[in-house]
C-alpha cells in the first residue's frame, strides 16, 4: 500500500511536470512574427491567457498533491521532505510562468488597443 501511494504521487507529480494540457493549435513564434492587426493581437492574447490559465491549473494540481503528501507524510518516510521541496519548485516554476503570460497577454491587449485608436 505504502509503495502503491509513494508511486502514485511521484507518477501525478512527473506527468504533471512534462505533459502540456492544451497544445495550442498555432505556432506561436510564427503568429507573433506575423501580427499586424488587432484581431492578431487579440488572439495572441488570448492565447497567453490560456497558457497562464493552464499554468494556474497546474499549480492548483500540486497544490492538492502536497496537502495530500503532508496528510499521509507518515507513509513517504524519507522521501517525503523531497516530494514537499519538489513541489513547491514545480509551484514556483508554474506561478513565475502564469504571471509572465499574463504580463505578455496585457501587452497584446494593449497593442489591440493602441492598434484600434491608431486606426481612426
Amino acid at each position: 500500500m505504502k509503495t502503491q501511494l509513494i508511486t502514485t504521487l511521484f507518477l501525478a507529480l512527473g506527468l504533471s511536470a512534462c505533459t502540456q494540457m492544451n497544445p495550442q493549435p498555432m505556432d506561436l513564434s510564427q503568429a507573433i512574427k506575423d501580427a499586424e492587426t488587432k484581431a492578431d493581437n487579440k488572439t495572441l492574447a488570448e492565447q497567453y491567457e490560456e497558457a497562464a490559465d493552464e499554468m494556474q491549473l497546474k499549480v492548483n494540481e500540486n497544490k492538492k498533491l502536497l496537502s495530500q503528501s503532508e496528510s499521509n507524510g507518515y507513509l513517504f518516510g524519507r522521501q517525503a521532505e523531497d516530494i514537499k521541496e519538489h513541489s513547491y519548485a514545480l509551484m514556483r516554476v508554474y506561478e513565475r510562468d502564469a504571471a509572465t503570460d499574463r504580463k505578455m497577454a496585457e501587452m497584446y491587449r494593449q497593442l489591440a488597443r493602441k492598434d484600434h485608436k491608431s486606426s481612426f
